[in-house]
């Protein structure tokens, strides 16, 4: 069984917050970036992942050739080891680093999404009040749809007037 890695988790926490495959993402991302600055902010973190991510797999793969069961390293290989260690471990910092800044941004598309859905609301209002206003032509004063209130009392008085 093939164990997640960090890419895999940032291609899915992308996938989910903007709800459409990594692909279309992409194209989204490249063609149309100031629509969305977050998806290209985290699209371009995720390449910077995608590097790192392959680092990681070359440097685990040749660890594991280095110290493979039943093999004894010369002595000149010991340095390799360490050395390759140490890589591995920068490259895992890197990814996660990566992944913490995509997570930082998907994040803050969730925090300005109410934002984002209150001004829709209220545009979806003002049109729908709008279409609701008859059509008049320019430069016309449109008449009121109720008739004007009446100020003051509306019966007659029978007293004499001062």
């Amino acid at each position: 069984m093939p164990t997640t890695t960090m890419l895999d988790q940032a291609t899915a926490m992308i996938e989910n917050a903007w709800g459409q495959p990594i692909e279309a993402l992409e194209v989204l991302g490249v063609r149309r970036p100031s629509e969305d600055p977050l998806l290209r902010c985290a699209m371009h973190t995720r390449a910077a992942l995608a590097i790192t991510d392959s680092a990681v797999t070359v440097h685990q793969d040749r660890l594991h050739a280095l110290s493979r069961h039943g093999y004894v390293p010369d002595f000149y290989e010991l340095d390799r080891i360490t050395e390759t260690a140490v890589k591995l471990r920068v490259a895992h910092a890197e990814s996660r680093a990566y992944l913490q800044a995509i997570r930082r941004v998907v994040e803050a598309r969730e925090a300005a999404a109410p934002e984002v859905e209150a001004s829709a609301v209220r545009l979806a209002q003002a049109a729908v009040a709008r279409s609701g206003q008859t059509r008049h032509a320019p430069g016309a004063v449109p008449q009121p749809s109720s008739p004007a209130a009446v100020v003051g009392p509306s019966a007659p008085t029978t007293g004499p007037r001062r």
